[in-house]
């Protein structure tokens, strides 16, 4: 994520009342409520995630332990048995 410089885009009268409270340092400023958006909106992340979960899925009903679909995703044993339960509802 980049920065805009204040001095840009707000008047001297915002900045120094910024000043007050934060001089000299980067400070984030959260979107408007209804200007935000859901997680992974934007990428392919929430489909990618779902893909790997059924493949730990489907290698846990072809016989592999926790332990090993651990290892071989790179994961707790315990996000293994998460993801297992929410695949198995």
């Amino acid at each position: 994520m980049g920065y805009i410089r204040a001095e840009e885009i707000l008047p001297i009268e915002v900045i120094e009342l910024i000043q007050q409270y934060v001089d000299g340092e980067n400070i984030y400023i959260p979107r408007k409520s209804a200007h935000r958006q859901a997680w992974g909106t934007g990428t392919q992340i929430k489909q990618e995630l779902l893909m790997r979960n059924q493949k730990i899925y489907k290698d846990y009903l072809a016989g592999s332990k926790t332990s090993e679909l651990a290892c071989k995703y790179y994961l707790s044993k315990k996000s293994i048995q998460r993801i297992l339960k929410q695949m198995g509802e």
